[in-house]
Formats: C-alpha cells, structure tokens, sequence
C-alpha cells in the first residue's frame, strides 16, 4: 500500500491517513484479511509521531474497517464484498455526506454537477468497476 499524506494539508494527518485507507479498500488496492503496516513502521516511514498512526487506526477500528490484534496487529476488516453494511452505518454515513454536500451548495454547486461527480467517484472505485476488491 502506498500512502501519500500532505504535511502541509489543513486535512489532520491522521485523518488523510484514515481516508487513504478507506480508498485503498474501495480501489481494491487493499482487501478483507490484509495487513497493514504497524503504527511504528507506518509513522517511521511516513516521519510522524506514531501516536498520530494510532489515531487514525483507532478511528478505522471503530469504524469497522479494520480490526487490531496484539499478534496479527491491524488486519482490514471488510471491502466491497463482505457483504451488507453493518447496523448504523448507513445513518452515520450518510450524516457525513450531508455534510460534504452542504459545502458544495455552499460553494455554489449545483445539484446535477453535484451529481456528477459523485458518480465519476462511484465509477472509480473497484466495487463499481465490478471487478474483486
């Protein structure tokens, strides 16, 4: 997995990294039973304080897509075909987007560009493509 964070972003570190998790998953780049890096060796390569790894791993667990164990350390817990979203999830999810799509009307977006674009970003992702995540 490669993950590119911007050290400069007003995005919090630990939130890019959550993000490109997220979308390494949908991309297929990471799938259900993957390893990833622990939160030392993520930080070491990243140059970042680990507590900052943890974080987001920490948000990633309580968020169900992965799961940590003292032996196997963080493994992904889910992608595209795991099946149904779990309870909750589609509330909260969809609290979120609410969210991003107040920006884009804020910012003057109308709804078919809106719409748009949310299906280019759907069509990207490897569960849309139809191909194995």
């Amino acid at each position: 997995m490669l993950l590119t964070i911007d050290l400069d972003s007003e995005v919090p570190i630990y939130q890019q990294i959550r993000d490109r998790v997220v979308e390494a998953v949908a991309d297929g780049d990471l799938a259900e039973g993957s390893a990833l890096p622990s939160t030392r060796q993520l930080a070491a390569d990243l140059s970042i304080n680990f507590h900052t790894v943890n974080k987001a791993y920490d948000l990633l667990r309580r968020q169900g897509v992965i799961r940590i164990n003292r032996k196997s350390g963080a493994v992904v817990r889910r992608d595209a075909g795991s099946g149904p979203p779990e309870a909750g999830f589609t509330d909260e999810w969809q609290a979120r987007l609410r969210t991003l799509l107040a920006e884009a009307a804020v910012h003057g977006l109308n709804t078919d560009e809106a719409m748009l674009r949310c299906e280019e970003v759907l069509s990207s992702f490897a569960v849309k493509k139809g191909t194995p995540a």
